[in-house]
């Protein structure tokens, strides 16, 4: 059996699975639970300045759903710990009392003057907390504040308040960014320079979830009124992907460790994070919607993933995708494909033929000899995967690569590697 145990920037945990400081690490019951289930350890839900904050006494959640009720998004107003700090604290210290071999990690939330770090960071570490984590991402009520995102969203402020926390705390320091920017690279450079030990990444999203129709008002609202919230689940993990893939690439950011968070919800999901750079993850949304047991399929199937690929820890698997990440203007304009119906498993829908015949490049011909049947039309077809997109039956269509001989639309010779081709230190094409 492959090894779970991860060391993220010194802290060890006896597997890769976080809970994302949320609603779900908001007090000592609910992460005794999930320790109890098994998850690797948690991020306390954001701890801030008493008087405590005071969140809203109504809808706080909304998610958009599937066509089969399963919930693909999901959105919040929720602020940070509405309890007083001192009740935080005894439990954080009671919690790592009690389960010594878990990651327990302090998120904060402190506001842009280094007194306050200087008070509060000594405090919160007294607690025995493993790490910090800095929230410099929520995107709603805190920036309004000037804490949160309207700190992530400045690499000036994130390099700053980076250093006041180094400069109190003696254990490591994660900052946590916003996705609310134009580049991610920017403000992950800064909390480098102010001497992060790692980075987490993808706090929520900006949205708004939508109307109700029948009053004409935000959806979800309290008393009448609404506002915009930060936007999770699965939905925006390939947001996520990109930005902890950037942050992995950029050789002024590519020696951070990276904790990434942001639609895991399988086992899956946590091998595609991890393979693009991250060295664990973190999970708030599934947990809220399936409940702390999903931990069991989590662990079990990154572990039969390992073992599949012969690899012996989590370690072995963190990067591995890189090296196939590039820019488009490195990318092998002679390389050719084309899609291919299984006509056994082809239910004979037609929503291939459909949107291909609509929006695409008329590449799937429909025939009606005593049967439907469709087939692709190589001479058209330029390999966009569209068809494989839409199709209902996973497997039934497939792209397959055309590696010599002629283009049949182009007429064009098919050569894996041009001779006139820019070979450059990213592309992953320069041995092929």
């Amino acid at each position: 059996m492959a090894d779970l145990t991860t060391d993220f920037s010194g802290i060890r945990s006896p597997n890769p699975f976080w809970l994302a400081s949320a609603p779900p690490t908001d007090k000592a019951y609910n992460i005794n639970r999930a320790f109890e289930a098994g998850w690797g350890g948690v991020s306390w839900k954001t701890l801030g300045e008493d008087p405590p904050i005071v969140n809203v006494n109504g809808p706080r959640y909304a998610a958009i759903h599937g066509p089969d009720r399963r919930v693909i998004g999901f959105n919040n107003i929720e602020l940070i710990t509405d309890r007083p700090l001192a009740v935080n604290l005894r439990e954080m210290r009671q919690v790592k009392r009690d389960w010594p071999d878990r990651a327990l990690v302090a998120s904060v939330m402190l506001p842009m003057n280094e007194a306050s770090w200087a008070r509060h960071i000594p405090m919160i570490a007294d607690t025995g907390a493993d790490g910090f984590e800095l929230n410099f991402g929520c995107p709603h009520g805190m920036s309004e504040r000037g804490m949160g995102s309207a700190v992530g969203q400045v690499p000036e402020y994130v390099q700053r308040a980076t250093e006041w926390c180094k400069k109190y705390a003696d254990v490591p320091v994660i900052v946590k960014l916003t996705p609310n920017v134009a580049n991610i690279v920017y403000p992950a450079q800064a909390a480098h320079k102010g001497g992060a030990d790692a980075v987490s990444l993808i706090n929520t999203v900006n949205s708004i979830m939508g109307v109700d129709r029948d009053r004409l008002t935000i959806y979800p609202a309290t008393g009448g009124m609404g506002t915009h919230g930060g936007y999770c689940g699965e939905a925006v993990k390939p947001i996520a992907l990109h930005m902890v893939a950037a942050i992995a690439r950029d050789p002024g950011t590519r020696d951070l460790p990276i904790s990434g968070i942001g639609g895991v919800t399988t086992w899956r999901d946590a091998v595609d994070f991890l393979a693009l750079g991250a060295a664990n993850v973190q999970v708030c949304t599934a947990a809220m919607v399936y409940g702390f047991k999903i931990i069991e399929d989590l662990a079990d199937g990154l572990s039969r993933f390992l073992d599949d690929k012969g690899m012996a820890s989590v370690q072995a698997l963190v990067g591995a995708a890189l090296p196939s990440v590039t820019e488009w203007k490195y990318l092998n304009l002679n390389h050719v494909d084309k899609a291919h119906i299984d006509q056994e498993k082809c239910i004979k829908c037609g929503r291939c033929h459909i949107v291909c015949e609509d929006t695409a490049h008329q590449a799937i011909t429909l025939s009606v000899n005593g049967e439907r049947r469709f087939e692709v039309k190589d001479e058209e077809c330029v390999g966009c995967n569209l068809c494989v997109s839409v199709c209902p039956i996973e497997g039934c269509i497939s792209m397959r690569p055309m590696t010599s001989g002629t283009d049949p639309r182009t007429g064009m010779a098919i050569r894996r590697q041009a001779a006139d081709w820019t070979v450059h230190p990213n592309n992953p094409l320069k041995d092929s």
